[in-house]
């Protein structure tokens, strides 16, 4: 059964492509807002098959994608971080409701809590960029989790292709020169920074 509860939204990124209110019905952001469970898979296998343990997700949603991602190896930690409070709360009962015990959510403007978080000794095995799909906001989280990643990391960028502004980021992420491999699924972009990898951009239809 739908859930049409309506939520009040404080949207600090680019705001709903598909509803302009910021009063919004559960069901709809599970529609909308929720990435699809073939995009959650292959985030598990990646994380699986590279033995990544030091996650971040930047845009919660309702924390589906997380729990995928918090599945895929037992000793690894997911640190979600979501910038509307009545939407983190919702992401948290279904972390409690499925008992998760590795994942951490952050609530909060990102553009706060991710400098404080990223302070101290860490790297990032994979990070999912899914939040304030704009220009200025995305290179900003891309190159403060590039400072805490290495030639095994990988960082996810979602949505590339769904503005002028976010066109714009993905492509000149791909030009930064720590960058080896990019994979351009259209719902998402995928790098790599291993540099035994070769230069180069593909576009693959998934």
């Amino acid at each position: 059964m739908e859930n049409n509860e309506k939520i009040k939204i404080n949207d600090l990124g680019a705001g709903s492509r598909v509803q302009n209110s910021n009063r919004r019905r559960i069901s709809q952001i599970a529609k909308h807002s929720s990435t699809p469970a073939r995009f959650s898979k292959l985030l598990y296998r990646l994380i699986k098959k590279m033995e990544s343990k030091n996650i971040i997700e930047l845009g919660t949603s309702l924390g589906f994608n997380t729990l995928y991602m918090s599945q895929a190896n037992p000793d690894l930690k997911v640190f979600t971080f979501e910038g509307s409070d009545e939407i983190a709360s919702l992401a948290q009962n279904n972390f409690d409701l499925l008992g998760s015990k590795n994942i951490k959510l952050i609530k909060g403007n990102i553009d706060s809590t991710l400098p404080n978080f990223l302070l101290g000794d860490k790297i990032i095995d994979l990070a999912y960029i899914d939040a304030n799909h704009r220009y200025e906001p995305t290179i900003s989280y891309f190159n403060q989790i590039l400072s805490y990643s290495d030639e095994k990391s990988i960082i996810i960028i979602d949505d590339i292709h769904c503005s002028k502004d976010m066109n714009l980021a993905w492509n000149e992420i791909k030009k930064h020169p720590r960058i080896s491999l990019t994979l351009d699924i259209f719902e998402a972009g995928i790098v790599f920074l291993n540099q035994e990898l070769p230069k180069t951009d593909l576009i693959l239809i998934y």
